[in-house]
């Protein structure tokens, strides 16, 4: 009887071992998965993610003992994903670098004033700010990697407001010139890491879409941040647009430590150094598809600075457009851009990210070409100018979010150093291309129609040619 009994007991042991197994598989079934067709994670198995529990069942222990509990919810407080809250609080943290630079813009000749500087000196501010956002690209994401995305990301917001101040309270323009260093320096955090953090968020369409809405809301930055410059200007001096640049990005900075949520789900476990980052960058420029997309980010934004640099001196210049005509075709640029962005998050989800770039690198190229062919054939006339540009314009809206977001897709692991490495590239080719552009303009009014056209051909070529190097998103 004995022998029987014994039986008995470990086949009812047997029964029960596999109906456990049965329940683990339900709730492995049941458990909500990264969905494709909306690309984003869900709030249950983001909450698992950031909250993962660190211990373990032992091997040995009772098959009576209970589960670990499900993870803990987010604080109520916490923004959640796939909702407006989250994109403005991501937009406005990309916001501050163009912010910073447009805001002071129509103080620069009250600076030279006050400060007993040339123009060339007052304009090496500007130079000075692209070289600290370069340096800080370069740290940023490798460091967030490793640390988190939030103790990083209020590193960055306190630099800026420190580098905001003490531009303030410059009293020459060698100051200035370091203080704007640093202040550069700071805004490359937030904005490196915004990116980075729509990547831990989503994948696919659904990131595309996210860069998208937050580039249809910053885009109205460079509209109307010189015109509320003018007006500080005009009511409290030079000093006070830096003083409303520094005050913003406390308020944003608070709001990002009450409500962000840590987003990154594994940090980095190899120890952090310069010679781990260099590593991390050659494994990223070692993936074909990620040199493409971010060769087109940088060729698409390098037309934009070529405008940019340019605009002024052609429609003032050349064109004899006053004041207020010039603000509003700069303005209807500005919306150009805005609405490519709009209708990129509206057809990303159905023609996927290599569906929107293909949209926009068509824009890039139609635009581009088409103004080099007017303004040389029908040199007199404004509208060659304009109206191919507005064109290109939208075609930056449609392509960078796309081209950005499909630089972090296959690097899940490494999204900080992948968004900080394609901002450097990006910012450092498009500065040289305005002071390339600017030093052309004084031999040819051509200069920039032929730098459009050069881009968006090349963004063109690029993109039909390397199909099969991008793996479909």
């Amino acid at each position: 009887m004995g022998l029987v009994d014994r039986a008995n007991d470990n086949q009812r042991e047997s029964q029960a071992d596999r109906h456990q197994i049965d329940n683990k598989k339900e709730r492995v079934r049941q458990e909500p998965t990264l969905t494709k067709t909306t690309g984003h994670f869900s709030q249950h198995q983001l909450t698992a993610a950031l909250y993962k529990p660190t211990h373990e069942k032992p091997q040995g222990s009772s098959r009576h003992a209970s589960p670990p509990p499900d993870p803990p919810a987010l604080p109520s407080m916490s923004l959640k994903p796939d909702t407006l809250s989250m994109t403005i609080m991501l937009a406005f943290m990309t916001a501050l670098g163009p912010l910073a630079t447009d805001m002071y813009l129509p103080s620069l000749p009250s600076i030279g004033h006050a400060l007993a500087a040339s123009d060339a000196q007052v304009q090496t501010t500007l130079s000075a700010y692209l070289v600290g956002f370069a340096l800080g690209q370069i740290v940023y994401g490798p460091i967030a990697d490793k640390l988190g995305r939030k103790p990083v990301l209020i590193a960055g917001f306190l630099l800026f407001i420190a580098g905001s101040f003490a531009c303030a309270l410059a009293g020459s323009i060698g100051w200035l010139v370091a203080a704007r260093v640093l202040q550069a320096f700071g805004a490359a955090g937030p904005i490196a890491l915004a990116r980075a953090i729509v990547r831990d968020l989503y994948h696919g369409p659904r990131a595309g879409r996210e860069l998208s809405r937050m580039g249809a809301i910053m885009g109205v930055t460079p509209a109307i941040a010189p015109m509320f410059g003018g007006v500080l200007q005009q009511l409290f001096g030079w000093q006070s647009n830096f003083y409303a640049a520094g005050l913003g990005a406390i308020a944003v900075a608070i709001c990002a430590m009450l409500f962000l949520p840590e987003t990154l789900r594994a940090k980095q476990a190899a120890p952090l150094s310069p010679r781990a980052i260099v590593r991390t960058f050659g494994m990223l420029l070692g993936h074909r598809a990620y040199r493409v997309n971010v060769a087109i980010l940088t060729l698409a934004y390098a037309g934009l600075f070529a405008y940019l640099s340019a605009v002024s001196f052609l429609l003032q210049g050349v064109y004899g457009f006053g004041e207020v005509a010039f603000g509003a075709v700069f303005g209807l640029g500005a919306l150009a851009y805005v609405t490519g962005t709009v209708i990129a998050s509206k057809i990303v989800r159905r023609r996927g990210i290599d569906g929107t770039i293909a949209i926009g690198v068509a824009c890039l190229f139609v635009g581009g070409v088409t103004q080099l062919v007017a303004m040389a054939v029908l040199p007199d006339r404004s509208t060659g100018l304009i109206v191919p540009m507005l064109l290109y314009l939208a075609g930056i809206g449609l392509t960078l979010p796309q081209t950005i977001a499909a630089s972090m897709e296959p690097f899940p692991d490494h999204a900080g150093a992948a968004s900080s490495l394609a901002g450097l590239i990006q910012m450092s080719v498009s500065a040289l291309a305005g002071i390339a552009v600017g030093q052309a303009l004084t031999i040819t009014p051509l200069a920039l129609p032929l730098a459009t056209a050069f881009s968006g051909t090349v963004c063109f070529v690029l993109f039909n040619l390397t199909r099969h190097w991008r793996p479909a998103t």
